[in-house]
């Protein structure tokens, strides 16, 4: 399962084959650098050093390090909610489609190198919610609450919406607990949680 379900960077994206453009180098640069080691703590100068470019070449890409900052999560986001899209074409319902997404969020957390949620991350370095940045992580949650409810709605889900903060307060809670705790716990806490969470919703529809 591709890391990009999990809100870590799509490591397999980064120097993948064929010929890169100037832009997509800047990027891989930067999602390696970003996710490493902090976005505030990488300078320009240390993402045109990785990418071998000048910085003229940079600024004609990026007019601003946030510029790049927000290029960086919306290229992630693409892939996770591509590796979500996939999920559940693959899957044969709503049900195994959350079950293995939860499950992929449990299998990256054990991996080496993983530092949580891109989108959690940046969130925490830029302290400004009408930002371009944090604008672009509040869409992407608000992606991942849509997405949830849709699912939840098809498995029979009363309260879509309060069921979907829910379950993104779970995916929130194992990206951190995944980095800070023991990895190999996060997955199956997580299904628990996750499981009580719709059988909850499940069952306020038929008491209603």
């Amino acid at each position: 399962m591709s890391t990009a379900t999990s809100g870590e960077p799509a490591r397999s994206a980064v120097g993948a084959g064929g010929p890169r453009s100037t832009r997509d180098r800047i990027l891989d640069a930067a999602t390696e650098l970003f996710y490493t080691q902090g976005i505030r703590a990488i300078s320009a100068d240390k993402i045109i050093e990785r990418a071998g470019i000048t910085k003229v070449t940079f600024y004609r890409h990026f007019r601003t390090k946030d510029a790049l900052v927000v290029a960086y999560l919306e290229r992630q986001a693409a892939w996770e909610r591509g590796a979500l899209d996939g999920l559940r074409t693959s899957a044969g319902d709503e049900a195994e489609a959350l079950r293995l997404f939860f499950a992929a969020i449990g299998a990256e957390s054990c991996k080496p190198g993983f530092r949580g949620c891109a989108f959690i991350n940046a969130a925490a370095e830029y302290a400004d919610p009408d930002g371009p940045v944090r604008q672009t992580v509040a869409e992407h949650r608000a992606w991942y609450r849509a997405t949830f409810a849709e699912l939840l709605g098809g498995m029979g889900v009363t309260s879509t919406a309060e069921a979907a903060d829910e379950l993104m307060m779970l995916r929130d809670g194992a990206m951190v607990s995944g980095y800070l705790d023991e990895p190999s716990r996060v997955g199956a806490a997580l299904e628990r949680a996750a499981t009580a969470i719709v059988d909850a919703g499940r069952g306020a529809r038929t008491a209603g």
